[in-house]
């Protein structure tokens, strides 16, 4: 038996019209849009004036309404709605991976407290379903890592400055005016972005609750031509990619530019593309890409959630109860460091160094580094530095130049 969805939208902007229009095309007859909330009522929109309301409990106190589909970009605004939904009975839909990895704990207490379903797919990938996979196909599979390229932005970024030979701030202009990238596009080219969407990921996952503060993120800011340089002479593409693997019962994680060769699922994802690697036990690898950005691949993802909670569809989160593992305090790792003022390159502790070079102007150094000295203080900070990790290299829980080393291949 299908159940009756009257939604109520809040945001009409890109995912919120692009669901509009995907919702009546589906042929998806049990749910229909009741009403639509939005905040600037001087803003043109595809739809007339009079089919927008502007005041949240139009929706919130709509007793008929029982499902809330949150779409907006203010995350503050969106902990607001969600939070008075759940206590008002209804179910959520919500895109807004900022709002989920900062308030993760409130809200999986309050949707249960209130008995309703708080469904994301299209908060971590866009249009890929790793969620849903992670949840029910490898419910029963021991899932040993994941790592994906998770944001359009600094994707599509990257593969201009790996195909065009520009500079950074050139690029990123370009991305602006096409409108892939924000006006202050902080979120996305610093990694902040990345790592909300790897915290769910991790949940999914490992079944790990994470805060924002616990996992680190380091962008693509301070890139430069002659890193990029570095990487084509070496056989290399950079890519931003969040990652997480399970070592013992520790797990690593963070979001940073990464050295990937052809053999390497990130190698060939391009432009404003997302790809998503996991890794099981008994499965293998299993890569998933899709677009990351855009109307309708992102509005797909929310359509999906909506078909669900047709069927009263809940996330079990089956791995919360069972996880045992933690985030790891420290990792050794191989890494690339480089800067315009070779000086610099002092704040970074290197354990080994495999190759370095220092001109005047330009200066880099590659070998095993902790990872505890790296934080996103030192990141924005040092303009001057670039960081990256290298994909085929091993990490280690404890330092490698010691003995009783306890190592992964990633």
């Amino acid at each position: 038996m299908r159940n009756k969805l009257k939604i109520g939208l809040f945001g009409f902007g890109c995912v919120g019209s692009g669901l509009y229009e995907v919702l009546n095309q589906s042929g998806l007859f049990n749910a229909h849009i009741e009403k639509i909330v939005v905040k600037d009522p001087a803003k043109d929109r595809s739809l007339p004036k009079n089919q927008f309301y502007y005041d949240p409990d139009v929706i919130l106190e709509d007793l008929e309404i029982n499902v809330v589909v949150e779409l907006i970009d203010d995350a503050e605004a969106a902990y607001e709605i969600v939070t008075k939904a759940f206590k008002k009975g209804k179910h959520v839909v919500s895109a807004n991976k900022k709002l989920i990895a900062e308030h993760l704990i409130e809200l999986l207490t309050l949707k249960d407290e209130y008995g309703v379903s708080f469904l994301y797919e299209a908060s971590s990938c866009a249009s890929i379903p790793v969620i849903r996979n992670l949840e029910e196909y490898y419910n029963n599979d021991s899932l040993t890592g994941i790592e994906g390229i998770c944001n359009g932005t600094t994707n599509y970024i990257l593969t201009r400055l790996n195909n065009e030979l520009r500079s950074f701030e050139e690029i990123l202009k370009d991305a602006q005016d096409v409108g892939f990238a924000e006006t202050d596009p902080t979120l996305d080219i610093d990694g902040f972005d990345s790592k909300f969407k790897l915290q769910i990921l991790i949940l999914h996952t490992f079944g790990l609750i994470t805060t924002p503060q616990e996992v680190l993120n380091i962008g693509i800011r301070h890139i430069k031509e002659k890193d990029i340089l570095f990487a084509k002479e070496k056989g290399y593409r950079i890519r931003l990619v969040s990652f997480a693997r399970r070592i013992e019962e520790k797990i690593v994680a963070y979001v940073a530019p990464q050295f990937v060769r052809d053999s390497s699922f990130a190698y060939d994802i391009n432009f404003e593309f997302n790809g998503v690697s996991i890794e099981a036990l008994f499965s293998d690898k299993q890569v998933f890409i899709g677009k990351g950005a855009g109307s309708f691949p992102t509005a797909s993802a929310v359509l999906s959630d909506i078909s669900a909670l047709q069927f009263d569809y809940k996330y079990e989160y089956k791995k919360l109860d069972e996880c045992k593992a933690t985030l790891a305090n420290e990792a050794f790792l191989r890494a690339f460091v480089s800067s315009s003022d070779p000086e610099s390159l002092k704040q970074i502790e290197f354990l080994e160094v495999d190759e370095e070079f220092v001109s005047q102007d330009y200066a880099y150094k590659v070998g095993t580094i902790s990872l505890s000295q790296i934080n996103h203080d030192l990141y924005r900070t040092h303009p001057e530095l670039f960081i990256s990790f290298f994909a085929d290299s091993e990490i280690c829980l404890h330092d490698p130049t010691k003995e009783n080393k306890k190592a992964v291949n990633v």
